[in-house]
């Protein structure tokens, strides 16, 4: 019976489970790590605050557990980046997180290339994801060390090896989405043809060992954050579709074994390689959901985000919300949008400010999905969801209501981690059919949509133009 040491190193915790064979969760720790918002647009994160999250919130669980884990695996970000010494593994740079977006010059400098961009790697040109970041770094920062994703960091510190997984590298803008290999060309045009570059492995193979949680432990089962969700909640199958709740909001949808390009503005990237497969997803993103709530906490609209539906009104009497405070993402893809609220007049009160951000996060999940729907050629009639902002009530009917879908909410926390379980398992056990390494679960709740399709299709409309008035630049209107 494997014992599993999962870890989750997120944006804004590092959350680690040990899960027995049977899907017994025997303990689960939680540690919160701090990003630093600069002026201009600048997200970093301390590497060793990093770090010493994975190794506390590990060996904290272990302890807890009481028992010997066979294997270790690590969820990542997916786009954060930093440079390191390869020869001590200590960090020369801070971490550029992925909502970072000073690497935005860089993308306009490349911006003839962006078709190029997108027919070679399924993903659009923007700071989002990771090569924009990497030569940032190398040309604002330092030009000594290597310079990766910061699950090859981590996993260096754990086991000495230098690897990244297929659905990290497919998060680069460097990597061939056909071939899932690193792409001379691209390397070539983001400056970055002479930097060592770690060797791609799959999802379910075991890369090294480790002691740092006690005795010797093979660490495996390597992912990104979102493609691990995608596998916990049973997203097996072409078309079907889940959207975690964190930091940001992330919807990504299976399109099964061929790598489409999407039409719609999506991203295409590795969901998993598994018993020697490739499986492939669409995927869109909302840069700030959680962050949003911390954002109203800050100005002190919010107490805390276990208050959201109390204080949120129950219409927002007019008051649309962009809450675009890091950009927009898919499918406008303006890294300098700016957030804005409209519609506010003195009878305007927290309240309806608070709903006005909730209705702006479920409406952006809506155009994700729409954009899945033309991807897929059909609507998505369920959405699977997970992650902390799940616990409003509010927000999820406002999701149901402006999908006109169902939505099924993940009965954990720990869908990611949970997720990374199953990618471990079929690691240590080659002979485990990967819909067998799933821990089992049914949704804790679900939410029918309370409104018909053309209430939906009007606030829509006005929330659509009150983005693309208020919120995207003028010049780019």
């Amino acid at each position: 019976m494997t014992i599993v040491l999962a870890i989750d190193q997120g944006t804004s915790g590092t959350k680690a489970l040990v899960v027995d064979g049977a899907d017994r969760v025997l303990s689960a720790m939680e540690l919160p790590v701090r990003p630093r918002y600069i002026s201009g647009s600048g997200v970093e994160q301390d590497p060793a605050e990093l770090l010493e999250s994975v190794l506390e919130s590990g060996r904290r669980a272990v302890a807890e557990a009481g028992v010997r884990v066979d294997c270790v695996t690590l969820a990542n970000q997916g786009e954060t980046v930093l440079a390191w010494d390869p020869a001590t593994g200590e960090p020369l740079t801070s971490a550029i997180v992925w909502q970072d977006r000073r690497a935005a010059e860089i993308c306009a400098r490349h911006g003839d290339f962006a078709e190029l961009v997108r027919s070679r790697t399924g993903l659009v040109l923007d700071p989002y994801f990771s090569a924009p970041k990497m030569r940032w770094i190398r040309e604002e920062l330092t030009t000594d060390g290597v310079v990766s994703t910061s699950d090859t960091w981590l996993v260096h510190r754990l086991t000495g090896e230098f690897v990244t997984d297929v659905s990290t590298a497919s998060r680069s803008l460097i990597t061939d989405l056909d071939t899932v290999t690193w792409d001379p060309e691209l390397l070539e045009l983001f400056g970055l043809a002479g930097e060592p570059l770690p060797r791609i492995v799959a999802c379910d193979e075991i890369v090294g060992e480790t002691t740092a949680f006690g005795a010797p432990a093979s660490v495996g089962g390597l992912v990104v954050d979102q493609q691990a969700a995608l596998l916990a909640e049973r997203c097996l199958a072409p078309g079907e579709a889940k959207c975690t709740f964190g930091t940001g909001a992330f919807l990504l949808a299976n399109m099964g074994p061929t790598p489409v390009r999407s039409s719609s503005g999506l991203a295409a990237s590795v969901a998993w390689r598994v018993r020697g497969e490739t499986a492939y997803c669409f995927d869109g993103q909302v840069a700030t959901a959680a962050s949003s709530v911390r954002w109203l906490e800050y100005l002190g609209l919010l107490r805390a985000a276990a208050d959201l539906d109390r204080t949120a009104a129950p219409d927002a009497d007019g008051v649309l919300c962009a809450p675009a405070l890091a950009g927009l993402s898919a499918p406008w893809w303006e890294p300098e949008a700016k957030a804005a609220f409209t519609g506010m007049t003195l009878s305007t009160s927290a309240g309806h400010l608070v709903k006005a951000v909730l209705d702006g996060i479920a409406a952006q999940v809506a155009e994700l999905a729409d954009c899945v729907a033309r991807d897929i050629g059909g609507p998505l009639r369920r959405l699977r969801v997970d992650g902390g902002l799940t616990r409003s009530r509010v927000l999820m009917q406002a999701v149901a209501d402006l999908l006109q879908a169902q939505v099924e909410v993940y009965p954990s926390e720990h869908a990611t981690t949970l997720g990374a379980v199953g990618f471990a398992r079929a690691a240590v056990d080659p002979a485990l059919p990967p819909a067998d390494a799933i821990v089992d679960w049914t949704p804790s709740t679900s939410y029918a949509p309370q409104i018909n399709g053309d209430e939906a299709a009007e606030f829509r409309g006005r929330w659509t133009a009150a983005v693309e008035s208020s919120a995207i630049p003028k010049e780019k209107q």
